[in-house]
């Protein structure tokens, strides 16, 4: 498995182990970093990824939503819900990652993490939610706007 990849994993089984039992997210994350021996740079591309999505669940849910309306997402396995937030928040939130890739290494995960219909329901969910990146895009950057210009003086640098 190649070293983002298997970031991405590791962030997956935080994510879905946070969503099933409301454990904190740093504790967990420590757990499972003690089975891993990876670079400084792929620790903090977990940290990015848990900790970007956790505190934005709720609007990521509401993107992938709209584009799964057959499925409603608390129908929506645990599992296949937080692969498509990690591929929503990469390419249309943090915009760290190109569409495609982030869309084919969800692909990925939903092969090795979920059901076998998991990687066709991820690629059609990802694919329309990719259709309208620029528009989530603009939406969550007036959203993290919103809440910078809420923040009380002095709480520069403090997470948002």
């Amino acid at each position: 498995m190649k070293p983002r990849t298997k970031a991405r994993s590791i962030a997956l089984q935080v994510l879905y182990e946070c969503d099933l039992t409301n454990h904190p997210p740093a504790p967990v994350i420590e757990e499972r970093l003690e089975e891993e021996n990876l670079d400084t740079g792929l620790v903090e591309f977990i940290n990015q990824i848990v900790f970007g999505i956790l505190p934005i669940t709720s609007r990521l849910d509401d993107f992938i939503s709209q584009h799964a309306p057959e499925w409603p997402l608390d129908q929506v396995a645990v599992i296949d819900r937080n692969i498509l937030r990690i591929a929503l928040w990469e390419f249309a939130v943090e915009g760290c990652t190109p569409v495609k890739v982030a869309i084919n290494e969800a692909i990925e995960l939903a092969k090795l993490f979920g059901a076998d219909s998991t990687p066709r329901f991820v690629n059609g969910v990802l694919g329309s939610l990719a259709n309208r990146q620029q528009e989530i895009k603009q939406k969550f950057k007036t959203m993290i706007d919103d809440r910078k210009t809420d923040r009380p003086e002095g709480s520069e640098g403090l997470p948002t």
